[in-house]
């Protein structure tokens, strides 16, 4: 089990890396995380909903994803409460403290699915979540220490030294464990450094002496990786090169914003000037403004109009921009959102930003699949998946975006061409279809990009490094 002193400590790249080298090695190996929070999630092969992260992982492992990988995923919808899905399908809404009573049930499932991946793989590489030493959430743990115990699983801490301060986090994390959970540690990676490695080894010397416990290894910082993020925003910037023709795209940022990996590949395009803004005052001029995905889609639409969004657009599309919502941002393009039951927040309706003729009711019954089809417009391929709780009717569909292989109809786009929408979440995924709607959008020769090409160069790459900075069999022992 790979554990970290704080989040973003750099657990789901390490375990992504030990995946990819285990399976240069022929072993079959397979991830596992058993409470993940995140708004950015995947279909599995089985129909179920898991963690972004997990799904990258099994890419790594040259395997299928399934719900099993990340049994118990919370989504959060407001600062207290957040969607309970177990094994791939959504429980219901509950707060913090509700939850920590739904715990054993949670970690029954936990320990199920975990059993299920050891009896089918030879290998499972258990990701921890946040950091151990969180006291108040120590009580029925199981992200952390409290399914090692129960596993009976090795643990290897990786702290981020880019942050500073990490050798004392290292040190804390172990102070504030109990005595068998720190004889569990058997030893560190430390994440993200820069510069030369002689000087941090009296460092290291030191905190092997202070803990009794081995560093595994030093990872450098990685400029240009490119896999998907767990969670929160990359506002790193992306070096660019020649092409002297680009489009702006605009992703406003909302609260609740989910699934934005979509926006990975045009992130990463060379003929794409990327932003993601808060706020429509911090925006000059854009070419495609694109409406992101939403855990609270009414809740998120009011931000909207809040920061500045409803009036930015309605002056985009006057002077000829284009818009795409997708998923949560296609519901809030139309006339109406009705949340009846009171799914996402309390209940009621709103009314919609009105650039498309549809209109959606919020249902219990969470849509979950993995899609393939092509662009209605010019027949490009396109692949991706539906995680939405929403069903939209009106004339809107009639025109729809694509047509997949189901023949079923999906998304919308408006009479005078300038909105599209849809509820397929990968849309710019094939090299096609995204080079196809940048043609749409302005760019007049949009260059062909894959970025599945570019995940698999990025997962080489960090297997490399693994191979390059760690000691491996230490690190991977399992007794």
């Amino acid at each position: 089990m790979i554990q970290g002193t704080g989040s973003d400590a750099g657990k789901s790249t390490l375990v992504a890396g030990l995946c990819r080298v285990l399976k240069r090695r022929g072993v079959r190996v397979a991830p596992f995380k058993p409470q993940n929070m995140s708004l950015n999630s995947a279909v599995g092969i089985d129909g179920g909903e898991l963690g972004r992260a997990q799904a990258l992982q099994a890419q790594a492992a040259g395997i299928e994803p399934t719900s099993d990988m990340n049994p118990v995923l919370l989504k959060p919808q407001s600062d207290r409460d957040a969607q309970v899905i177990i094994q791939g399908r959504a429980v219901g809404a509950l707060s913090a403290s509700d939850y920590q009573g739904y715990k054993r049930i949670a970690r029954d499932a936990a320990l199920e699915s975990f059993h299920r991946l050891a009896a089918a793989y030879e290998f499972v590489l258990v990701e921890g979540a946040g950091s151990p030493a969180e006291i108040n959430l120590r009580a029925d743990d199981i992200a952390n220490m409290g399914f090692a115990e129960a596993v009976d699983c090795p643990v290897a801490l990786i702290a981020d030294i880019d942050r500073g301060g990490v050798f004392a986090q290292l040190v804390g994390t172990l102070e504030l464990l109990s005595d068998s959970e720190r004889a569990r540690v058997t030893g560190f990676v430390i994440n993200r450094f820069r510069g030369d490695l002689a000087l941090l080894e009296s460092g290291l010397r030191w905190l092997e002496g202070r803990t009794g416990k081995p560093v595994f290894g030093v990872l450098p910082y990685l400029r240009e990786l490119h896999l998907d993020a767990e969670d929160g925003i990359s506002r790193e910037p992306i070096e660019r090169t020649g092409a002297a023709e680009r489009l702006r795209v605009v992703v406003p940022v909302t609260p609740r914003i989910s699934n934005h990996t979509d926006f990975d590949p045009l992130r990463h395009h060379p003929q794409v000037d990327f932003r993601y803004a808060a706020d429509a005052q911090d925006v000059s001029g854009a070419d495609l403004l694109i409406l992101p995905g939403s855990k609270a889609v009414r809740a998120d639409l009011a931000a909207l109009r809040e920061r500045g969004w409803g009036a930015y657009l309605e002056r985009h599309l006057r002077y000829g921009g284009r818009v795409i919502g997708i998923c949560g941002g296609l519901q809030m393009l139309g006339q109406r959102i009705d949340d009846p039951l009171g799914l996402e927040g309390p209940a009621g309706s709103s009314a919609g930003l009105g650039w498309l003729d549809l209109r959606t009711e919020l249902a219990p019954h969470k849509q979950l699949r993995n899609v393939r089809g092509r662009l209605a417009s010019g027949g490009e391929p396109v692949r991706g998946y539906e995680i939405h709780m929403g069903c939209s009717v009106g004339a809107a569909l009639e025109r729809p975006l694509l047509v997949l292989e189901d023949d079923r109809a999906d998304g919308a786009m408006s009479d005078d061409g300038q909105v599209l929408g849809t509820y397929v979440h990968g849309l710019f995924e094939e090299p096609a279809a995204c080079a196809a709607l940048l043609r749409w959008a302005g760019l007049t020769a949009p260059a062909v990009f894959d970025p599945g090409q570019r995940r698999e160069q990025s997962l080489e790459r960090l297997a490399d490094e693994c191979e390059r900075s760690l000691a491996l069999e230490p690190l991977l022992a399992t007794g």
